[in-house]
């Protein structure tokens, strides 16, 4: 049987929360599951994260596997670096994990539009420049050539 770590969608219509939880990678994304490691909650803001470091550990160490998403989450709030130290053998008893993870902002039209722009406009000074710069050459040859 394997078994995946994946998101198990909860809550309301619109106002979903999700649980990470290990399930048997055949069963439906609402279906049973094998254990509840913790809670994401992306309505809050910050979003929140809440997890059982034991509960995944132990999951990771029997070759569960970690969606994208679940692994994603999972670095952001520095259980992948606790992970790798913890498997070297290191001490992690100091190692804190963050509760919350911030989203980056969302690209809006006049964003894209003005970064577009910028891009246009820094590409046209770097063009200038060497052209400034064999005018510049091409002075001085001349005064050398008059002297």
């Amino acid at each position: 049987m394997a078994v995946h770590l994946r998101l198990r969608r909860m809550g309301a219509k619109k106002r979903a929360f999700y649980r990470i939880v290990a399930v048997d990678s055949r069963r439906a994304r609402g279906g049973s599951y094998l254990e509840n490691l913790g809670t994401y909650n992306p309505i809050t803001k910050p979003a929140e994260i809440k997890v059982s470091e034991d509960g995944l550990i132990r999951w990771l160490d029997l070759g569960a596997v970690p969606t994208d998403t679940v692994w994603s989450l999972l670095r952001q709030i520095g259980f992948s670096t606790k992970y790798q130290q913890y498997k070297k053998g290191e001490d992690v008893s100091e190692v804190t994990l963050k509760t919350t993870i911030t989203e980056r902002p969302k690209k809006t039209r006049k964003m894209k539009k003005a970064a577009v722009a910028a891009e246009a406009e820094a590409k046209a000074k770097a063009e200038a420049k060497p052209a400034a710069e064999t005018t510049e050459a091409e002075s001085a040859s001349d005064t050398a050539t008059e002297a």
